[in-house]
């Protein structure tokens, strides 16, 4: 076994790595950007080490850099993590000249399944099964476009060199194929650095179902069954589970011999994970599965394998790197009761999920038998807009299936996450679903029910913003108080019958609402438009705000600032903000051109995705207040459209 291990990633990943390390007795060396500078990570680790700026390109994708510290330090091999260096062949290639181990396949493999047209060539050699479609070199729109009518619609837009649902794109029509193309291209572009794409056939009831491979360095391989990550949103996973509902024993031996035939194709030695496409319609079949690709490292979602198998992964990982044999046979990998994991992160869901940063101001799990929590931040830590947004993965483990979403919804219920927005109610709704729970779903599934899990704009919970503004008055008792006034010494209350009553401006998530404040012989009460302040809401005070929790909601409260607008653009529907603080990729408008509500105006790229801005009115385009590449704050005005009819008497 190694003396030491450098981990070449952060947050939750890192943190994972470095807590197994520690139990096998290795020195723990982190490495960490600016915006890292005091994250979780770098206080746990042993030792750790600046590598340079916060964007990604400057420090964590940096491998003269990493590998740099890595020989400084003395490290023995190096965790890649996912996401990343963990798959780039390069690195592996330069872990290797420094006579440092990397804790992954070699680069050969790396390089054959990281190419999903070249994979799925390999794999059609292997005899494993493929999706139809067209994976080859040719590049060209039109081309592409004529293979797709030829594959026939609904087809997929891929991009050959990357994951996570970057450079994806679903096309339902031919007229449609162009923009999705050049958007897919696009973002590829700058996640990957290569914009090649390949076309696949959609198989209408998808289910997403993969296979954690193990390979060593003598000639073995083995699988530790499948995961079922079906449940989607934009390609992305969001919650993944153990075993596969209405998996039989003679399809998972199937998948899995399928899944193995793929990593000895390869050459492959360490944890990867080979992904299949199912079709869900009528129940899974023996036929009725395809190869989709494969990712050469340890997944986000592998602690459902550890829960149902009983085995520490990222230990196989260490020793298959220092070239030990495999530690069990098939037939003595386990399989008990089920697993499920959610990832939480810091995103409004009723924002269309945008990216959410900030400083953790509270942050709390439940601890329950069946409960684990893998999360790469604490209380009082910063969720920056450099990196992808994750706070925790919640992961429950029972003896059945309904036991485990049992105790991961009451889990995520009693998650407690204030400051950025989380999806924490959206993930306990999802748990809670009767589709899900009847194992009734694929991949569509979420986008087929947003409005029944929450996902979609709910207006200002009045309740909670009453219960905020009574927090705001509270504290406001306190502080004059403290400083020997009277209780709200303010102008602006006034007599009613012997009682005073206060009308109270207050910004609640944005909008500007009065809350009533009567002081009577009851004591202080206060409303919102009529609400009384939410009993089963909890209120968390922060310098900056009130944040109040509620069936999953954050409302932010503050006290109204009567000299500022801060309610927003008012009497102007036409100002388009950021939503997110991100990169301006394209502005697609210029002053004084006439455009339609809804119209794309602008493209903002945040965390490797796009997001498309479009006109709020009909009008004509005014002030652009942005250039192409400039990074922008959440709430910053981008362009204002001036209504149609702004110039009509």
């Amino acid at each position: 076994m190694f003396s030491s291990v450098l981990i070449a990633n952060r947050g939750e990943i890192a943190v994972r790595v470095i807590r197994t390390a520690r139990r096998l007795g290795l020195r723990t060396i982190a490495v960490y950007s600016d915006a890292d500078a005091r994250a979780l990570h770098v206080r746990m680790a042993d030792e750790a080490h600046a590598i340079g700026a916060s964007p990604a390109a400057q420090s964590y994708l940096s491998i003269e850099t990493i590998v740099a510290v890595a020989k400084a330090t003395g490290a023995e091999c190096i965790h890649p993590g996912y996401g990343f260096l963990s798959e780039n062949a390069a690195f592996a290639e330069a872990c290797r000249d420094a006579g440092i181990v990397f804790v992954g396949p070699p680069p050969a493999a790396i390089r054959a399944m990281g190419l999903k047209d070249r994979a799925k060539a390999l794999m059609e050699k292997a005899g494993v099964p493929v999706v139809p479609g067209y994976h080859g070199d040719k590049q060209d729109a039109a081309f592409l476009k004529r293979k797709a009518y030829e594959i026939g619609y609904p087809v997929l837009i891929k991009a050959v060199a990357g994951g996570g649902g970057k450079g994806m794109r679903k096309v339902e029509r031919h007229a449609e194929f162009d923009a999705a193309l050049e958007a897919a291209q696009r973002e590829a572009s700058g996640a990957f650095g290569d914009a090649q794409v390949l076309i696949e056939k959609y198989v209408t009831a998808p289910r997403h179902i993969e296979l954690q491979v193990f390979a060593d360095a003598h000639g073995n391989a083995i699988h530790l069954n499948e995961r079922d990550c079906s449940l989607q949103r934009r390609h992305q996973k969001v919650i993944e589970e153990a075993p596969a509902p209405g998996m039989s024993a003679d399809l998972r031996a199937k998948m899995g011999a399928a899944a193995v035939a793929a990593a000895k194709a390869v050459g492959y030695v360490g944890a990867g994970t080979v992904e299949f496409i199912a079709d869900g319609a009528g129940g899974l079949k023996d036929d009725g599965f395809w190869f989709m690709e494969m990712n050469t490292r340890l997944q986000v979602e592998h602690p459902v394998t550890e829960a149902v198998t009983g085995l520490d992964l990222v230990e196989w990982q260490f020793r298959i790197a220092a070239g030990e044999k495999l530690p069990l046979k098939q037939d003595q990998v386990r399989l008990d009761g089920h697993a499920v994991e959610a990832r939480l992160y810091a995103e409004d869901p009723e924002r269309g999920f945008l990216p959410s940063t900030g400083r953790l101001v509270a942050l709390s799990f439940p601890q329950c038998e069946g409960l684990r929590i893998d999360s790469g931040v604490e209380a009082g830590d910063t969720v920056t807009p450099f990196y992808d947004p994750m706070i925790a993965k919640v992961i429950a483990h029972g003896a059945t299936r309904d036991a485990a979403l049992d105790i991961l919804a009451e889990a995520l219920e009693q998650t407690v996450v204030a400051g950025p927005r989380s999806n924490a109610g959206f993930l306990a709704a999802l748990a809670r679903a009767d589709g899900f729970r009847q194992s009734d779903f694929d991949t569509g599934f979420i986008e087929r029910n947003m409005d029944a899990l929450g996902a979609v704009p709910q207006g200002l919970d009045r309740a909670a913003a009453a219960a905020g503004a009574r927090a705001l008055v509270a504290h406001e008792q306190m502080r004059n108080a403290g400083d020997g006034g009277s209780p709200w010494d303010v102008a602006d209350g006034f007599q009613l019958s012997g009682a005073r009553r206060l009308a109270l401006p207050v910004i609640a998530d944005g909008e500007a609402v009065v809350a009533e404040v009567d002081y009577g012989a009851d004591g202080v009460q206060v409303s919102v438009e009529g609400e009384a302040p939410a009993s089963d809401a909890a209120v968390i005070a922060a310098p900056e705000a009130i944040y109040v929790l509620r069936n999953g909601r954050q409302t932010k409260v503050t006290l109204r600032d009567l000299a500022l607008d801060q309610a927003g653009d008012a009497g102007s529907g036409g100002v388009v903000r950021a939503p997110m603080h991100g990169k301006v990729l394209a502005i697609l408008v210029e002053p004084g051109a006439q455009v339609a509500r809804g119209q794309r105006v602008a493209i903002i790229e945040a965390m490797k995705m796009e997001h498309t801005l479009t006109a709020p009115i009909d009008g004509t385009v005014g002030e652009i207040a942005v250039a192409k590449d400039a990074q922008v704050a959440e709430g910053a005005r981008i362009l204002v459209v001036a209504p149609a009819d702004a110039g009509q008497a």
